[in-house]
């Protein structure tokens, strides 16, 4: 899974993939968790970021509960499992990071957590799916977002048996635009080669969502990292 990531260079983010900072004021987040709000790229909106809400609420729900559960979508039934297929199919989305984080099970109590980005040290996107869901007490439109996972590449597989999806830059584009092909869209999504990849160590402090500060990525020099 992924539920823990960063995006501390949203303007360079913003550079690349041609998106209008506009009045939104970005500060580095070194700690994005669940069911806190992030400005992401929209199928509707393209050239602009829009801030939702991390945890996908389907259309159908009756309460936020599900948000929980929807964090991630599985790429393997990312088309047919309820929460998510209309979705995939209409409401596609980017989301911003420069790194994300996975815990390996070091022993049967206690997990290492990584930090785990591009060699480049170049923001990149997640392939996303978005949702509006219209609260039955407030009438209140709530726009949440879930991110894809697949299966790990061999530098991540050491440390998790899933990872985000990254979308090369050629393919970026394309994941937003409607009306593409389902089984077009499903071959997007595979691991990122591991050779354009690095990880290492990190402090357990990344575990809490109260600590948000560049000491989350300091490397443990008592670990060797997975170059």
């Amino acid at each position: 899974m992924c539920g823990r990531f960063r995006i501390t260079n949203a303007e360079k983010f913003a550079e690349l993939n041609d998106v209008r900072l506009g009045g939104n004021l970005f500060s580095k987040r070194y700690n994005v968790s669940p069911t806190q709000r992030v400005f992401i790229v929209l199928d509707e909106s393209p050239h602009e970021f829009s801030e939702l809400r991390w945890g996908l609420i389907p259309v159908w729900a009756k309460d936020t509960k599900i948000a929980a559960q929807c964090i991630n979508a599985r790429c393997e039934t990312v088309d047919v499992k309820p929460a998510f297929r209309t979705a995939f199919k209409k409401r596609r989305c980017l989301v911003p990071a420069d790194g994300f984080f996975e815990w390996q099970q070091t022993s049967p109590k206690t997990k290492q957590p990584y930090n785990i980005g591009l060699k480049s040290g170049e923001p990149f996107a997640f392939a996303g799916l978005w949702e509006s869901w219209n609260d039955p007490e407030t009438r209140e439109e709530v726009r949440t977002f879930s991110i894809i996972t697949t299966t790990p590449n061999e530098l991540t597989a050491p440390i998790h048996d899933r990872m985000p999806v990254i979308l090369p830059m050629e393919r970026r584009k394309v994941w937003l635009e409607p009306g593409r092909d389902v089984e077009e869209l499903k071959s997007f999504l595979v691991p990122y080669p591991a050779e354009q990849m690095a990880a290492y160590a990190i402090s357990s402090r990344v575990g809490s969502p109260k600590f948000d500060d560049a000491e989350i990525i300091a490397p443990l020099a008592i670990q060797a990292s997975l170059f």
